[in-house]
């Protein structure tokens, strides 16, 4: 069909043949076994058709073929498939250009997206298109709702119209967010078989009327409209009745969610806070032990070992180069070194021998402390050295 028909000088004509052929649509009977399926094959037609950027007419014809199909027919579920499939090729071949009919190799790369699972061969796809085309007498030219829609919104909002009790200033955006309201009511009828019991046009002009309604657009049905559809604001009473009552639930369950999201997040941000809150007290926490006594306790029990060793061997080191008559004929000297061992307040250690090279023996003890200690910086084990200001006289 020539894209946006709606605007041409042909509409009128257009539309009034739709409605024409819509008088001789088959009956739905509803006596299919495998009505149970139809929501799900739905999906998935919506699905491949999203995908392959179809058309609404392309979409809402499959699915009218689908369904007048296993209102006749009872056909098993993996046939189902492949005549959903079938059923969607057809009307893309009808409704779209040829650049836009999806091929086999997209048919089953989706249908395995879908974990539908069927794979296609063109020889089967071929004999149910025969089938299909044989059971509606090769006539699919068949209008739904879809086909009408944009003809009634492109006359849906006028500048007359009050939009919450206000004259519409953007007439043309009220347009836009009314266009969206219709076809979301569109895609509603679809769903429920139970509006297949309406023609196509009144479906249409319904969703256009409850829009309205839903923006609060007044008069929710104009004189205009009237004329144009051929239906009054009586005529459609039942059928806005049903998208209204789908619209109200289905605003409900979505608070529904929202509210138990809400939740689920409050309840993960008190963990987090509890977490965070538990984490605090334990880095945060005084110590029970003093952390300056320990360290001058250890630098205490490494400084003086090494402190005496070192003033030990630097008193070795001094004797051997004095004269060998200080350390052979004094005894004051000896004495005195040996006085200093014993009084100091350390505990006695064995002496070590160390020969000297006059020969000479000097004893000195291993952990003994002798000399007057004098302060100076840079340690190892703290800010300040100690050394022995004897072992330099």
């Amino acid at each position: 069909m020539e894209e946006q028909w709606w605007k041409g000088e042909l509409a009128a004509d257009i539309h009034h043949t739709l409605r024409m052929k819509e008088l001789q649509l088959p009956v739905y009977k509803a006596r299919s076994p495998q009505i149970g399926m139809r929501r799900y094959l739905i999906d998935v037609l919506t699905v491949l058709s999203n995908h392959c950027n179809l058309y609404p007419t392309s979409r809402h014809l499959a699915i009218y073929l689908l369904d007048l199909f296993m209102d006749r027919y009872d056909v098993t579920a993996k046939q189902l498939y492949i005549i959903s499939f079938a059923c969607l090729l057809l009307a893309s071949k009808f409704e779209e250009k040829e650049d836009k009919v999806p091929k086999l190799e997209l048919f089953n790369n989706l249908a395995y997206m879908c974990k539908v699972n069927v794979v296609l061969n063109k020889q089967d796809l071929f004999t149910i298109e025969i089938l299909l085309l044989e059971n509606f007498n090769w006539n699919i030219c068949m209008p739904t709702p879809a086909h009408y829609i944009d003809f009634y919104l492109y006359v849906s909002i006028e500048e007359n119209d009050l939009y919450y009790g206000w004259p519409t200033t953007s007439p043309t955006e009220v347009k836009d967010f009314l266009e969206k309201y219709a076809y979301y009511f569109l895609d509603f009828s679809v769903q429920d078989p139970t509006f297949l019991y309406f023609r196509p046009s009144l479906i249409a002009a319904a969703c256009v009327c409850a829009s309205r309604i839903c923006m609060q657009v007044s008069p929710a049905w104009t004189t205009h409209l009237e004329l144009l559809t051929c239906y009054s604001l009586e005529h459609l009473a039942q059928c806005i009745e049903m998208m209204l009552i789908y619209y109200e639930n289905d605003i409900n369950e979505a608070s529904n969610i929202k509210k138990q999201v809400t939740i689920q997040h409050q309840e993960q941000e008190a963990v987090r806070n509890l977490g965070y809150q538990a984490t605090t007290q334990v880095l945060f926490q005084q110590p029970s032990y003093h952390p300056s006594t320990q360290r001058s306790a250890t630098l205490s029990q490494f400084q003086w070992p090494v402190q005496d060793l070192c003033s030990a061997y630097r008193e070795s080191l001094q004797q051997a180069h004095r004269p060998s008559s200080l350390l052979v004929g004094s005894t004051d000297s000896s004495l005195h070194s040996n006085t200093a061992l014993q009084a100091s307040p350390q505990p006695s250690a064995p002496a070590l021998s160390i020969q000297t090279p006059f020969a000479v023996q000097v004893a000195f003890g291993t952990e003994c402390q002798h000399c007057l200690s004098t302060v100076c910086g840079s340690s190892y084990f703290s800010d300040n050295h100690s050394y022995a200001a004897g072992c330099f006289d």
